[in-house]
């Protein structure tokens, strides 16, 4: 269908009011000038009366030929005006057929006049007989004249009727036409807008004409259309989004959940118990089961479990991989949804008998490897997004950190226990070993003196005996004392003081302690080395330097200087042997070297010694 566009047809409309102005004005102005031109021939009609009573007059008849001759040129040009126009003035007979009978009869009746008065042939009765007779013809001529100037006063009276009545018309069309064509469709726009705005997208305008307004309504419902579906694609991808951000949440809270409980659960039931209970509570499975793999990766154990039957877990404790649903080869292993159909299946049977439906297996790894799995068991179909398998993993993966975290915990218990083990061996052998050996000299001496009956010697060696017990018993005193030496303390000063209390208490030596400086606090495991370090230096006092008194300085700073100077006989340095000073010392260098500090002695005879520990202090 072909479209009529708006402008083509106001321009139409308006042409055709704009021709029927034209027209009606044509038409006035034509009636104008046809009136004014039949007034104008009135008054010049009315002057051929004047002008005939001028010629018959008296005087003018006895006038001089001349003037006679001018007044009838006068007079034939006022006939020429009336019969053919006047160019110059609005002067013209409004022809028809009366008033060229009346203005030919006119003439007529002039040539018998002229000739009366050309050749003054008539008598006076006679002229003026003939004038009267001329003067009624021109009467006759101006009515047959203002009878056509009345029916034109009629027409132009008519047509002003008409004009006015076009005004009106044409006004009263161009406004219903506006509303027609302009302002009832702006109107259904506006509505429709107004519909749109208040969120009404299946708001749709209708338009009658097939115009520009009808491509505006097209337009309009198409924009409609595209906003009403970007509208409820916006509705979906925010219930999508709401519904993420809310699976989100749930997925952040179960994985901190889990992870705080993980963080404080102890041991490897109670880790293993606990996620079971808590897996099953977010994913809605009616059981769940955690395996853990041997070392061969062929056989699962089960650790724990939640809701889980009995017969179930008797008959599953122990599980050969590949043979049943649960417990995958480490090649094949991942995160799946297993249908449970048939009881009469045989790596399923038992699940189905009990009712579930479908499982979910979960292998939990760590760096590759399988090392155990989380069965969880649903009565209803199950299957799981990406988001539910990343979930999953997650927390397997958090499983395995926290039983690892066991593991190597473990690990360190028993590497401590070993190092402490080796430790008190190396004291032992360093302290109580060598007493025991010289008293295992000692008894072997008294052997022989006795058997020489050498009482003198016997009674020497039985004193040494003494001495060496004595000693011995003090060795494990302060062994004691080291091994119940707290680390948790965390003023050094008081640390130190406690230990030179227990010297004092041990040796009845006097002690004083001095601290300069300032400086953050040593760790706890490099404080009880230094204390070790300290003990050994006033043990060696206490054994070998005759001292009736011990300062202990310490300067603290970036780096950490420990003195322990006495009042002693001293000695003379000498390259380590198997004395008990160097074994001593040999003891302290080592502990000094586990936290990078180094050890110094200087001593001279009859001068005391001064032992020195110095290590780099902990930054801020």
């Amino acid at each position: 269908m072909r479209k009529r566009r708006l402008s083509r047809q106001f321009l139409v409309y308006g042409f055709l009011l704009l021709g029927l102005a034209l027209a009606s004005i044509g038409s006035t102005m034509w009636m104008t000038k046809k009136v004014e031109g039949g007034a104008a021939a009135v008054n010049e009609a009315g002057r051929l009366r004047m002008q005939t009573w001028r010629l018959v007059n008296v005087d003018a008849a006895l006038s001089p030929h001349g003037r006679s001759e001018a007044w009838l040129a006068e007079f034939e040009r006022s006939l020429q005006y009336l019969e053919f126009g006047v160019p110059s003035r609005p002067l013209l007979v409004p022809w028809n057929l009366e008033t060229r009978q009346q203005f030919h009869a006119l003439k007529t009746r002039w040539l018998v006049l002229k000739d009366l008065l050309d050749n003054r042939s008539g008598t006076v009765t006679q002229v003026v007989s003939e004038v009267d007779e001329f003067v009624g013809q021109i009467d006759g001529f101006v009515l047959a004249i203002e009878t056509v100037l009345t029916r034109y006063g009629a027409m132009l009276a008519l047509l002003q009727l008409v004009m006015m009545a076009l005004a009106v018309s044409g006004a009263v069309v161009s406004l219903y036409v506006a509303y027609l064509y302009v302002v009832s469709p702006v109107q259904r726009l506006r509505d429709g807008l107004t519909a749109i705005q208040s969120g009404n997208f299946s708001t749709r305008i209708e338009s009658a004409f097939y115009n520009e307004f009808s491509d505006l309504a097209d337009g309009f419902n198409h924009m409609a259309q595209h906003l009403g579906e970007l509208y409820h694609d916006l509705e979906r991808q925010v219930d999508a989004k709401t519904r993420d951000l809310k699976f989100e949440r749930e997925r952040l809270s179960v994985l901190y959940e889990v992870s705080s409980f993980l963080i404080d659960a102890r041991s490897l039931e109670e880790i293993a118990q606990g996620f079971a209970k808590k897996v099953r509570a977010f994913s809605k499975a009616e059981a769940v089961a955690v395996r853990w793999s041997d070392e061969t990766s062929r056989r699962y154990l089960m650790l724990g479990s939640d809701q889980l039957p009995e017969e179930l877990v008797a008959e599953e404790r122990c599980l050969e991989a590949g043979l049943c649903a649960c417990g995958q080869l480490q090649e094949t292993a991942k995160t799946r949804v297993i249908p449970i159909i048939s009881e009469t299946d045989q790596r399923l049977g038992r699940c189905a008998k009990l009712g579930y439906t479908s499982l979910v297996s979960v292998p939990i790894r760590a760096q590759d490897r399988v090392l155990g799995e989380v069965d969880l068991f649903f009565h209803q179909e199950t299957h799981l997004t990406e988001a539910d398998r990343h979930l999953y993993d997650t927390l397997s993966g958090q499983l395995a950190t926290a039983l690892e975290y066991l593991r190597s915990m473990a690990l360190l218990r028993e590497t401590a226990v070993s190092e402490e083990r080796a430790l008190l061996a190396r004291e032992l052998h360093d302290s109580i070993a060598q007493s025991l050996v010289f008293l295992k000299i000692q008894v072997s001496l008294l052997r022989q003196a006795l058997n020489k009956n050498d009482i003198e010697k016997a009674n020497a060696v039985v004193q040494e005996i003494d001495v060496g017990v004595q000693e011995s018993t003090s060795d494990v005193r302060e062994l004691l004392v080291h091994f119940r030496t707290r680390a948790n303390i965390d003023d050094m000063g008081e640390a130190l003081r406690v230990t030179l209390n227990k010297f004092e208490l041990q040796s009845g030596l006097k002690s004083h302690l001095s601290m300069e400086g300032h400086a953050v606090e040593l760790a706890p495991d490099t404080q009880i080395q230094v204390l070790h370090v300290i003990q050994e230096a006033l043990s060696n006092v206490r054994k070998h330097a005759q001292a009736t008194e011990v300062r202990l300085k310490v300067e603290r700073g970036p780096v950490w200087r420990f003195s322990v100077r006495d009042n002693g006989q001293g000695f003379l340095p000498k390259p380590m042997g198997k004395d008990d000073t160097h074994v001593g010392l040999h003891i302290m260098r080592e502990r000094a070297q586990r936290i990078g500090a180094k050890v110094s002695v200087n001593s001279a005879p009859d001068q005391g010694t001064e032992v020195s520990l110095e290590l780099q202090g902990e930054s801020v």
